[in-house]
């Protein structure tokens, strides 16, 4: 080939690349604008837990439920890690196209802004909210021998050990332990609150007698209270949990302004196609309204309930200046 048909050749082959190129680009731009044919391939969840934890479980049932519905995978990608910083940080990073999802909670969005100085991402600017996904709240949990069987019994004996009154929970900062810093306040009773560093500790402290409460979430002492082992005075929600029926709330057993909740739903990188967001909250939706799914969530303490991306904006920023005040009243220094 000589230099001139050369030189004709490479001008037609970098003509031929930029023309696909444009098609492509444009055939990129219209997939991405055409929310009828989303999903078109495996939709990743992102985890900030480890395996097995009730937000894990829950997300893996929502996930089934949108692969049935909307005809792709969606896969759950665990990614545990400073109190889930780690998965929202990729998850904001990621292309906001639909096709990565950010598993969210009250505590790794609507608390970790006052419990850390900095964070890589802004929980509110950085996501579209998608849908809550459930609901749950705590019990406050004795020993099933214990004479204490009410609130006032509670409070009773809290009254007269003062200090030598202990009372469990999980971290400091995590909900359970703010939850009893609540209750703490409420009382007026200068009780002692003990962080141990998992569920399964509070639950045995409580079984030994090391401490004299606690609060925890409800799906890992269901089987205890059911068992007899522990029992349950009462639930910190605003209404009763179905499957503790017979348990009053805190409000009903007397604190009457006391109505602490968290909750789980889903999130996508901020700019994603609002009709995507639209797709997915209806299917969202549909999911926790059926009856499997509602009795899967009971059995994990948790209230199935969707709600419109413009509500979870909504409740992340009222539950982020809730948080806030209650992270500061505890004196919780940020980290």
């Amino acid at each position: 080939m000589n230099p001139s048909h050369a030189a004709a050749w490479l001008r037609t082959s970098i003509a031929c690349i930029a023309g696909l190129a444009a098609t492509f680009a444009i055939a990129g731009s219209q997939a991405h604008a055409n929310p009828d044919s989303y999903p078109e391939r495996p939709v990743r969840i992102i985890v900030g837990y480890g395996p097995g934890g009730t937000g894990d479980l829950t997300i893996r049932i929502i996930a089934q439920k949108l692969t049935e519905s909307l005809g792709q995978p969606f896969v759950v990608e665990n990614k545990p890690g400073a109190g889930g910083i780690v998965a929202s940080q990729t998850a904001q990073q990621a292309k906001p196209d639909g096709y990565t999802l950010n598993f969210i909670a009250a505590g790794n969005f609507a608390m970790t802004p006052s419990l850390f100085r900095s964070l890589p991402f802004d929980p509110i600017k950085d996501f579209d909210m998608v849908s809550l996904i459930g609901n749950f709240g705590f019990a406050l949990i004795v020993n099933g021998k214990s004479d204490m069987r009410t609130l006032a019994d509670i409070i009773g004996q809290a009254k007269k050990k003062q200090k030598d009154f202990f009372v469990a929970t999980v971290s400091v900062g995590s909900a359970q332990y703010l939850s009893a810093q609540i209750f703490k306040s409420m009382t007026g009773v200068n009780m002692n609150v003990v962080p141990y560093k998992s569920s399964a500790d509070v639950i045995r402290a409580v079984r030994a007698g090391d401490v004299d409460a606690a609060f925890e979430t409800i799906a890992p002492v269901l089987p205890h209270v059911t068992s007899g082992e522990l029992r349950a005075v009462a639930v910190s929600e605003a209404t009763r949990f179905a499957g503790l029926p017979n348990v009053p709330t805190l409000k009903e057993a007397g604190l009457q302004d006391y109505a602490v909740s968290a909750w789980n739903g889903l999130a996508a990188p901020h700019g994603t196609d609002p009709a995507i967001i639209a797709k997915l909250n209806a299917a969202i939706g549909k999911a926790v309204a059926m009856e499997d799914t509602k009795a899967k969530f009971q059995a994990l303490g948790v209230t199935a309930k969707a709600n419109t991306p413009d509500e979870m904006t909504a409740l992340l920023k009222k539950d982020t200046a809730w948080w806030k005040t209650v992270i500061e009243q505890a004196g919780i220094q940020k980290q």
